[in-house]
């Protein structure tokens, strides 16, 4: 049976590891302790599971901060139970907010933490790449394709001059769309802000459309 010592690479792993759980400790002796208790995120991020995209670190954040669903080009399809448990667990059960208190949408008379979503998509994404390169009637035979059936889609709709980047930038007008549509994002009359933003390789800088959403008496 294979063991960690086979792998030199999960050896190293681990070694980084230690050595980062040790310099936390050292450096900011509560955190650990307190993530232990329990989590109090202030944000829902929807974004890509490219490697280059970590929103804890791109956001300046620490572990606990930031509540997380990654998949392939940042999609939230409305029949995705994965994504649609992942908001309803962020909007009611973790408690995701903006840290200041407004008048709610929902009732006038009572004050709310906001809970905000984020759907990020990031240059050079390899699943609008994609998208963007095959013929809509491309047929999904096996999971990633069917995964990228919207996006493909979404790219046939644009018209032929349309650019990766093009498809990208619908692609987030499309997720918080959809997130606005999703009935978890409104269960039980919490105040959710869909926001869309896109994050630039290059400059290591996110940018925000100028599309959020409120709830839908806002």
């Amino acid at each position: 049976m294979p063991s960690v010592s086979d792998f030199p690479e999960l050896q190293a792993l681990l070694a980084t590891n230690e050595s980062w759980a040790k310099n936390t400790a050292e450096n900011d002796p509560e955190l650990l302790p307190t993530l232990a208790t329990g989590q109090k995120p202030g944000f829902l991020w929807i974004g890509c599971a490219d490697s280059r995209v970590p929103e804890t670190t791109v956001l300046g954040k620490k572990p606990g901060d930031v509540f997380v669903h990654r998949n392939i080009a940042n999609q939230f399809h409305l029949d995705d139970a994965s994504a649609n448990a992942l908001l309803n667990y962020g909007v009611l059960h973790v408690g995701t907010k903006h840290g200041a208190f407004y008048p709610s949408a929902v009732d006038p008379h009572r004050k709310t933490e906001l809970t905000p979503v984020i759907v990020t998509g990031h240059t050079a994404c390899g699943g609008c790449i994609a998208a963007h390169s095959l013929p809509a009637d491309t047929e999904p035979s096996n999971a990633l394709l069917e995964f990228l059936g919207p996006l493909i889609k979404l790219r046939a709709g644009l018209g032929a001059d349309a650019t990766v980047e093009d498809l990208m930038v619908a692609n987030v007008k499309q997720g918080v769309e959809n997130v606005c549509n999703s009935a978890e994002a409104w269960a039980k009359g919490k105040d959710v802000y869909v926001h869309g933003w896109v994050y630039d390789l290059a400059s290591g800088r996110c940018h925000d459309l100028g599309i959020s959403r409120g709830p839908p008496s806002a």
